[in-house]
């Protein structure tokens, strides 16, 4: 019994190294990816990924809203744009524009390639960091592997650990997927319910498509995955 316990996570270490390891390429074939974001089971946004290339570089343009509104006033209101560039796998330049409730938010980074650095003009965080740190943006699985990511709205750098809790099977509009289960937490030493970052994200194991991420904070939300198709 031993042994087939042992074999079991062997296997599943396996499958998970291999998960970890994969690349952004992964996703060059990649064309489209909207999604839809649901409060307390409500509809009230969406998400859409764009992905192109241009010779040696993908280009990932996003467009995202939501609004929650009760009496005929709108009590949260969110509007997004953002564009990453990437040359073999690395980040080279990403740039991000939100007003959330009339507060304008930025972030402008650029890959520094004498010094391997990222250099950041951003709302919350202005200097350099580290070049192998991942924009916080949850259709790339890579960021997995980091203990850091930089906010796509603010520039923030938030310290994260990541557990893997298994494999799923999930069902999204009448269709049913073999998903990776993973938490996302900020490491931190405050109490769970309090951190930056506590989440919860899906990933189709064939495609590594990011298929649902869900949250609490006033309310559960949850990003579905709609459409999304390929070149």
């Amino acid at each position: 019994m031993k042994k087939f316990l042992t074999i079991i996570v062997l296997c599943f270490s396996l499958f998970f190294y291999n998960f970890v390891s994969s690349h952004v390429d992964h996703y060059k074939n990649l064309k489209y990816l909207e999604y839809e974001l649901f409060l307390n089971d409500e509809l009230i946004g969406s998400h859409i990924y764009n992905f192109s290339k241009k010779g040696d570089l993908l280009y990932v343009n996003t467009e995202g809203q939501f609004k929650v509104s009760k009496l005929g006033l709108d009590l949260m209101k969110y509007q997004t744009n953002t564009e990453e560039i990437y040359k073999n796998g690395q980040l080279l330049e990403f740039k991000s524009k939100t007003i959330q409730n009339n507060k304008k938010k930025y972030v402008n980074l650029k890959l520094n390639n004498n010094e391997n650095m990222f250099e950041v003009d951003a709302s919350s965080f202005k200097g350099k960091t580290d070049s192998s740190l991942i924009i916080g943006s949850w259709w790339n699985h890579e960021i997995i592997k980091k203990n850091k990511q930089i906010s796509a709205v603010s520039g923030r750098i938030i310290p994260q650990k990541v557990r893997f809790l298994g494999k799923k099977k999930i069902k999204l509009n009448d269709q049913e997927y073999n998903s990776l289960h993973l938490h996302f937490f900020s490491d931190d030493n405050k109490p769970m319910q309090k951190k930056k970052i506590n989440l919860n994200v899906w990933y189709d194991s064939e495609t590594l498509i990011c298929l649902k991420m869900s949250y609490d904070k006033l309310g559960h939300w949850e990003y579905r995955l709609k459409e999304h198709s390929f070149y």
